[in-house]
């Protein structure tokens, strides 16, 4: 039961201390709404470049576990920064797996095309 009242202490206490921290220390003015600084948009040769390695990533075979090595790094890529080329290497897997889906997808069409076009 002490546990709980500490505990419950304990959150009364930070709550309020996060309370506290928003003021107005300005005079009593409020402060302008602050607003998400939003991300740079990509430039037409960074959207590029990642879009290259992206495509490089999907050409690379998988081994015989069905792994696709991120190391080495393809020249492709060698313009991204690390947390960018995995988000590509990413993109690159999800795009090359699209790819053997579609060409699977394409070989039970022809094949029921050719079982349709057998029938008597």
């Amino acid at each position: 039961m002490h546990i709980r009242r500490a505990t419950a202490a304990a959150l009364l206490a930070l709550a309020l201390g996060t309370a506290g921290c928003s003021s107005q220390s300005d005079g009593g003015k409020p402060s302008e709404p602050t607003t998400a600084a939003a991300s740079p948009t990509p430039t037409v040769d960074e959207a590029a470049a990642r879009q290259a390695c992206v495509d490089a990533v999907a050409s690379i075979e998988a081994d015989a576990n069905g792994e696709v090595p991120s190391e080495p790094v393809p020249d492709e890529c060698s313009s991204l920064s690390q947390g960018d080329y995995l988000k590509a290497y990413m993109d690159g897997i999800q795009q090359s797996n699209q790819e053997g889906r579609d060409a699977l997808q394409d070989l039970i069409d022809e094949a029921s095309r050719s079982a349709e076009a057998n029938q008597p």
